[in-house]
């Protein structure tokens, strides 16, 4: 379980150096994106027959990395890493 967080990590990490421009999103955004993408890599590469979900691959690692950079493009597009501050939402 632990490695799996730090391959999501490392695969976050990745994603934000690829994806041009600043990122205004934090350590557990970056940790999310990563997993999810990891989760989306490994089910690809257990389709294609190169390994189990759970087992480091390359096939599963380059499409963790990239599902990881369009979520992290899609949450940028809708908002979601925006970086608002939120205590200063309402005041004037």
């Amino acid at each position: 379980m632990i490695g799996f967080l730090v391959a999501g990590l490392i695969i976050g990490l990745l994603a934000r150096l690829l994806l041009p421009g600043r990122q205004k999103i934090g350590l557990l955004w970056t940790l999310a994106l990563g997993v999810l993408g990891s989760v989306v890599g490994g089910v690809i590469a257990n389709l294609l027959r190169s390994g189990d979900i759970f087992e480091l691959n390359v096939i599963g690692f380059v499409v963790a990395v990239i599902t990881a950079v369009a979520l992290l493009s899609v949450a940028e597009r809708s908002g979601l890493a925006s970086g608002h501050d939120h205590k200063r939402i309402g005041r004037r």
